[in-house]
């Protein structure tokens, strides 16, 4: 069989999207795997279903390098609305997209008829551990000290549809992520595996970030790990609260604002190219 998709980014976070209003996709998960493989698939860092919805404008779905399901993706959830937009299925500036994470709402900024940036709804980020999850007691988790593989580490705990481990760092470029990620990801105080941020902070209202994500080791960028790391940047009282925080990622950019209820990410969406893949 023959597949149509488009390859789209967001910060250089890459994934190769696939219309399910048209296709019918039976193995998602085998086809990320194929697919996802940068030598001998298309390449990226998983693949991303848009298919119709009873409860939004469309609903996507997310499969990644390992064909692991995820509930929710900060970049991938722009590069769709902007699928929608610039496609003529959704003509809509405000546009609803349902997750796994619940119903996120998008407002897109058009340039020429196409979708240039777009703002998102992140919702409010969850704190309790249970919820997360992760196996530690405490209303919250804020700058708790565990121990990885004998080493000291201060973790905050969020999630935002996906789980997250804040750790602030001097200097993220020095970090071995290859070593250091996998031991976070598959650590017992994390029951589903855990997407871990190692931030520094370069000001007030900017941060650096790199990210080990759960299934697909490190990537360029992280949407909703540059917003669980904002929520524990103003948790620690590292930044201030409602600001517009820009996040660098590898990979470019990301604005975020965490007024205390709810998280607002903007940022880029691209389409790299069109293509056919033969199953």
């Amino acid at each position: 069989m023959k597949i149509k998709f488009t390859k789209m980014e967001g910060c250089g976070n890459d994934y190769i999207y696939i219309n399910c209003f048209e296709e019918n996709i039976k193995s998602p998960r085998a086809l990320a795997v194929r697919l996802s493989d940068r030598r001998f698939g298309v390449g990226g860092d998983g693949i991303i279903l848009i298919l119709p919805s009873k409860k939004a404008d469309a609903k996507m779905r997310i499969f990644n390098i390992d064909g692991s399901e995820g509930r929710m993706c900060g970049n991938g959830i722009r590069c769709v609305a902007k699928y929608l937009y610039d496609n003529n299925i959704v003509r809509k500036e405000n546009i609803a997209v349902e997750t796994l994470s619940g119903v996120k709402g998008l407002k897109l900024a058009i340039k020429k008829g196409l979708t240039e940036t777009v703002k998102v709804d992140m919702g409010r980020p969850e704190l309790r551990p249970a919820k997360i999850p992760v196996n530690l007691a405490g209303k919250t988790i804020i700058a708790k000290p565990i121990a990885i593989d004998g080493k000291k580490y201060n973790i905050t705990c969020v999630s935002m549809g996906n789980p997250h481990a804040v750790v602030f760092c001097k200097n993220v470029d020095g970090l071995d992520l290859a070593k250091i990620g996998p031991l976070f990801e598959n650590n017992s105080l994390f029951p589903d595996r855990i997407n871990t941020e190692f931030v520094q902070i370069l000001s007030k209202t900017r941060l650096k970030m790199r990210v080990w994500e759960r299934g697909s080791g490190e990537t360029l960028a992280c949407g909703t790990g540059a917003c669980a790391s904002v929520v524990a940047a103003v948790l620690n009282n590292l930044v201030p609260k409602g600001k517009d925080i820009k996040v660098e990622l590898a990979g470019g950019n990301l604005l975020i604002n965490y007024n205390g209820d709810k998280v607002f990410m903007t940022g880029p969406c691209k389409k790299v190219f069109e293509g056919v893949v033969e199953m």
